[in-house]
């Protein structure tokens, strides 16, 4: 079964052996499986149904229903992933793991995983562009469907965004996307002065 390994923010990559579902991590990045998921879990629910969760029930059929995703599970953190399977008839699974939407933060999760797959994973590189984009299609397509971007989620895409810019540097980065040098290191790049696109470099 041929693999599609995703890219991740907070965790190590998995082994060799990868697990039939990705580990545990901080919001805004992949992690890799390989095997068929399990049914997802059911999302916790209070039994009582509010016209804004309504709405967010809405929003995840929809997008599962656009994006042709599958849920392997959802957490009780605001931590997700996303990630694919390829299998050897050609067809594939695109999977993701994250909050149910009950908030601006557990949605703005959930959306930036969606992010993911609906940008294509692994279209944008250094890893941490990808980030950037999956962030920004996410909070784009929130606003659009009128749902709260708060202050508290844009930091949060903040604090994702200069953890990946650190990391790419730790990781040898030598040209930084100009989309990302308002999460960069003061100093440390110099500015291009052009949108970058699609970038090879890690």
């Amino acid at each position: 079964m041929k693999i599609s390994f995703p890219q991740f923010l907070w965790d190590l990559l998995p082994g060799a052996t990868a697990p039939k579902s990705p580990p545990s991590r901080d919001p805004g990045s992949t992690a890799g499986g390989s095997s068929r998921p399990g049914p997802a879990r059911r999302r916790p629910g209070s039994g009582r149904t509010t016209a804004r969760q309504e709405r967010y029930d809405e929003l995840v059929r929809e997008m599962k229903r656009i994006h042709g995703l599958r849920v392997n599970k959802w957490r009780s953190s605001t931590s997700g992933c996303a990630w694919e399977v390829h299998y050897r008839d050609g067809s594939r699974s695109r999977l993701i793991e994250s909050p149910y939407p009950r908030g601006p933060m557990s949605c703005a999760v959930f959306m930036h995983e969606v992010g993911h797959h609906a940008i294509g994973l692994h279209r944008y590189r250094p890893r941490c562009l990808e980030e950037y984009h999956a962030w920004k299609w996410g909070l784009e397509e929130m606003e659009a469907r009128g749902f709260s971007v708060t202050e508290r989620v844009l930091k949060r895409r903040d604090d994702a965004l200069r953890y990946a810019v650190a990391k790419a540097v730790r990781r040898g980065l030598r040209r930084l996307p100009v989309e990302l040098e308002a999460w960069a290191p003061p100093g440390l790049f110099v500015s291009t002065g052009s949108a970058s696109g699609e970038h090879v470099d890690q």
